[in-house]
């Protein structure tokens, strides 16, 4: 070997997968694919309906009007629109978001309010600021899968509270935070969706809402409110927000996402001053500033269209989807099985017959061409193997009457399956697939 020269080391081999798994930190053990995110690739095949992914209907959007706002923006403000911005979002779109949520009753001051890459960054902030690890989140059960995401990669303990067709049971809160406070743990917040719930769809009742913040504040629990759909209701006008009645104990969230397009990734949380100081601190170590484009191409487009009369036409659109979708239920559902009728939103929760585990299930009805999502993807403790979500925004109505032929179809084999085989002769039948919707969570 000529002089100077240097022998390369010679890697050594390795049987494992990941190389790296002895350097993450701990942590990382929590961080787990979603189910949804992992149907995508299936459920995006055009010979797929997909009943799955909450992927809004924009068809209905003015391209011409927001292509237009769009380009004015490049042309006269576009070094700014360009540029970086501020850690707590664009002071213009900071205003129209508090004429937005004034629709929900908050009147808010923009200083409050720190705009966000979506809503669930919103979330990811408020547990990093809030949470350390083995810290308690309170949320309903069953819950937003994106959510339990952020939790777990934190590494809170989430103790689940009962719902039912009005929502958040108060009784099954106050013994939660009695029997989680009697193991000496420490509860951080409530996290809730009390508006056309995801993935449940129902909506927590007004006289609910006034009895769980009575709860919350006698508890000095602080209430995380995360509201995407609530413009999205199917009649009448929008609820109350709880933020609405409890400035200092509630810590709202919103998006645009529903209500105008995902692919901007503007949402914000709405917070007291003191955690609003703080939300700021940690977007801007996350993001260094949320995206002014986006932020500045959303204000443009709420001066300059009609941005209630779009909602309202997303509103009668998702009805028409919602309708087909129960009805299809109604037609073609076998007798066992139970749903809700959403009053808003994007998702109907069904309960399938005794003994069917919807997680087993799942690779049969794709083999069917029809995607669901199972109920365990929205519970942290392993329960809701006997339901499932089914998303109406997306498919038109005919694909929808379709998908839902098809999952009966699926349904109505694996029941003669289990009649011709017994209940232990069917894959996935299981004593925790027949527990957990019944006595416990009641949401038809």
């Amino acid at each position: 070997m000529p002089d100077g020269s240097r022998r390369t080391p010679e890697r050594v081999a390795s049987t494992r997968l990941d190389s790296y798994v002895d350097r993450y930190a701990a942590r990382t053990k929590g961080m787990t694919a979603s189910e949804i995110r992992a149907l995508f690739a299936v459920a995006s095949r055009p010979e797929v309906v997909s009943l799955a992914g909450g992927m809004p209907n924009i068809s209905g959007l003015p391209l011409d009007v927001v292509g237009g706002a769009i380009s004015d923006l490049v042309a006269t403000n576009g070094p700014v629109a360009m540029q970086y911005g501020s850690g707590q979002g664009d002071p213009v779109l900071r205003e129209q978001i508090c004429e937005v949520m004034r629709l929900e009753g908050i009147e808010a001051h923009p200083d409050d309010v720190v705009v966000t890459v979506g809503s669930q960054q919103a979330v990811d902030l408020v547990t990093r600021v809030f949470c350390d690890p083995g810290d308690v989140v309170l949320c309903e059960a069953p819950s937003y899968v994106g959510a339990l995401g952020v939790f777990r990669a934190y590494e809170c303990d989430v103790v689940h509270v009962e719902m039912d067709a009005d929502g958040l049971v108060p009784d099954a809160l106050r013994q939660a935070i009695q029997t989680v406070r009697a193991s000496g743990r420490t509860i951080k917040f409530l996290y809730t969706i009390p508006n056309f719930h995801n993935p449940a769809g129902v909506t927590l009742s007004a006289e609910r809402r006034a009895e769980v913040l009575e709860i919350c504040r006698e508890a000095d629990v602080l209430v995380l409110e995360d509201n995407p759909y609530g413009l999205l209701g199917f009649s009448g006008e929008p609820m109350r927000a709880m933020r609405a009645d409890e400035p200092d104990g509630v810590i709202y969230l919103g998006s645009f996402s529903k209500t105008f397009a995902p692919g901007f990734r503007v949402g914000w949380a709405l917070a007291p001053h003191a955690v609003r100081e703080k939300l700021v601190l940690a977007q801007e170590s996350a993001t260094l500033c949320p995206p002014a484009f986006s932020q500045m191409a959303i204000s443009a487009y709420l001066r300059a269209h009609d941005w209630q009369g779009q909602i309202k036409q997303f509103r009668e659109m998702y009805r028409e989807r919602r309708d087909a979708m129960i009805e299809a239920l109604d037609d073609m559902m076998p007798a066992a099985a139970r749903w809700n009728v959403p009053q808003g939103g994007f998702y109907v929760w069904v309960t399938l017959p005794p003994g069917l585990d919807a997680k087993a299930m799942l690779p049969r009805a794709v083999t069917a061409r029809v995607a669901y999502v199972p109920g365990t993807a929205f519970f942290s403790d392993g329960f809701g193997s006997q339901s499932m979500r089914l998303s109406f925004c997306y498919p038109t109505p005919g694909r929808i009457r379709e998908g839902v032929r098809r999952l009966v179809g699926v349904i109505e084999e694996e029941l003669e399956l289990r009649q011709t085989f017994g209940a232990g002769g069917l894959p996935g039948s299981t004593a925790l697939a027949r527990g957990y919707e019944g006595p416990h969570t009641d949401l038809s």
